[in-house]
């Protein structure tokens, strides 16, 4: 990783037409694109001013979730070439169906981090579980604070954790990118594929109790016709 990323993070300005539900199909026009899910945590900030610090900007986060931000891997390489970043590879997010306010999460919520599991399955079948908090680099203060670096932050905003990952890979994966990664750099080629049409992504979040705290979003992978088919 360059240097830079662990002092400064990485951070890009998704389109805002709009979220999918947590239970609304994600349509993709073709596998080819590389169909990718992301489990990540977001949070919803109230008006945050311009140059914010980030000991100011904890104080602007108003609520907690859980975000799919889909992502076409296939698509990537060429958009991120020309130096201006995602549009085409980031298609539309599906937010869970309930946020909660940081107090409500308890002890689970120090550092301005969510310390608890994230859960995944692909297809009924368990795909990880990452530690939230553990390896996160940039707490959601300082994220944050990044995004109000230069611009007033509106009520409303939404900014998101990154995918969730931990260092102990034995917790699974929060997207395809990062098991076909590990794959590859065990067995010299990933070998899992991406997503296909009717395969269906769980992301949900429980307490140490076992009880779910943002609902569940629960997407299958559908077909979009092109314009003029059915």
């Amino acid at each position: 990783m360059p240097e830079s990323f662990y002092s400064d993070p990485l951070m890009y300005q998704a389109t805002s037409a709009g979220f999918l539900g947590p239970r609304d199909p994600v349509r993709v026009t073709s596998e080819d694109h590389g169909i990718d899910l992301e489990a990540e945590i977001v949070v919803v900030t109230d008006d945050v001013p311009m140059a914010a610090t980030p000991e100011l900007a904890a104080a602007h986060i108003q609520l907690v979730g859980l975000v799919n931000d889909v992502s076409l891997r296939n698509l990537i390489p060429a958009e991120l070439a020309k130096g201006f970043g995602f549009l085409q590879s980031k298609p539309r997010s599906a937010l869970s169906p309930v946020f909660v306010t940081p107090d409500e999460l308890g002890d689970a919520w120090r550092g301005n981090k969510l310390h608890l599991p994230l859960l995944t399955h692909i297809n009924g079948e368990w795909f990880g579980a990452p530690e939230a908090g553990e390896d996160m680099q940039f707490d959601f203060a300082q994220l944050v604070a990044h995004a109000a670096k230069t611009r007033p932050l509106a009520a409303g905003t939404i900014v998101g954790s990154g995918t969730i990952a931990n260092q102990d890979v034995s917790r699974g994966a929060s997207c395809f990118a990062e098991k076909r990664t590990v794959e590859a750099l065990r067995d010299g080629r990933p070998s899992t594929p991406f997503m296909k049409f009717g395969d269906r992504v769980r992301i949900e979040m429980l307490d140490r109790d076992g009880r779910s705290l943002f609902g569940a979003i629960e997407q299958r992978i559908e077909r979009q016709p092109l314009p003029g088919q059915d």
